[in-house]
């Protein structure tokens, strides 16, 4: 291998790398709001930075967190908890295993890194990246994936360390980002008449579970989880999109 093709190879990664974090930054931006608004509630829920900034860290997926703490502060209890915010994360192994092709023949420290830093953003943002480009790979997603771990982890610590000079940040709305995101994110991912059938039909069944008083809002949501993939893959036998 010559020092060109060498300097080529080691540039490269760097390169996608480089732009998966600069395609980010707008998403970022609204990340770090969120975040905020987690780390607010999470001091509400009696943890501390040190506590949220493991749990961001470790865990790294924001609506799961949200969901934990927001069955903490109902007295749901610690098991109950971390079963709500496992169930809503387990859409992360389909999301991953529609990107497969990123982390074939790689080194397993790769892989999992890869893998732990696999969201609904920079997951959304490789894919539009192929549609309108053509490329889009592995680096693209770990330089995204990496900007995206530190604004989430900076913000939530940040948002405990605002807990004490803002004591109940319903009362400025700062809740509702959450929902905000969302929506937004929802937005990104609907790729047009064919998602329909199951995204209503997961609504109607969380819907559908909730008012009835039967079963929890964290099993709803499993169920409802649970029927929209069912749906999908009664509607696509074969896989076509």
């Amino acid at each position: 291998m010559t020092i060109q093709e060498e300097t080529t190879v080691t540039s490269e990664p760097r390169a996608e790398a480089l732009r998966g974090a600069r395609d980010i930054a707008p998403l970022a931006l609204g990340v770090s709001v969120y975040g905020l608004a987690f780390g607010l509630l999470a001091a509400q829920a009696g943890m501390n930075s040190l506590e949220v900034g493991l749990m961001s860290s470790l865990v790294f997926a924001g609506s799961s967190q949200i969901i934990a703490v927001e069955r903490l502060m109902a007295g749901a209890g610690a098991v109950a908890a971390i079963v709500a915010g496992l169930a809503l994360n387990l859409r992360l192994v389909l999301v991953t295993a529609s990107i497969r092709d990123v982390y074939a023949n790689r080194p397993l420290w790769q892989t999992v890194l890869g893998a732990h830093l696999t969201t609904d953003e920079n997951w959304a943002l490789m894919l539009a990246r192929r549609a309108r480009e053509g490329q889009g790979g592995y680096w693209y997603l770990l330089g995204a994936g990496l900007v995206l771990m530190a604004v989430w982890c900076g913000s939530t610590v940040l948002g405990v360390v605002f807990a004490a000079a803002i004591p109940e940040p319903r009362a400025l709305g700062m809740d509702f980002a959450f929902t905000a995101a969302f929506i937004a994110i929802s937005r990104a991912l609907w790729r047009g008449r064919a998602d329909l059938g199951p995204w209503l039909t997961a609504a109607a069944l969380v819907i559908g579970g909730v008012a009835s008083g039967l079963v929890d809002s964290s099993w709803a949501i499993i169920l409802g989880g649970l029927g929209g993939a069912f749906y999908a893959g009664l509607a696509r036998p074969n896989g076509n999109q």
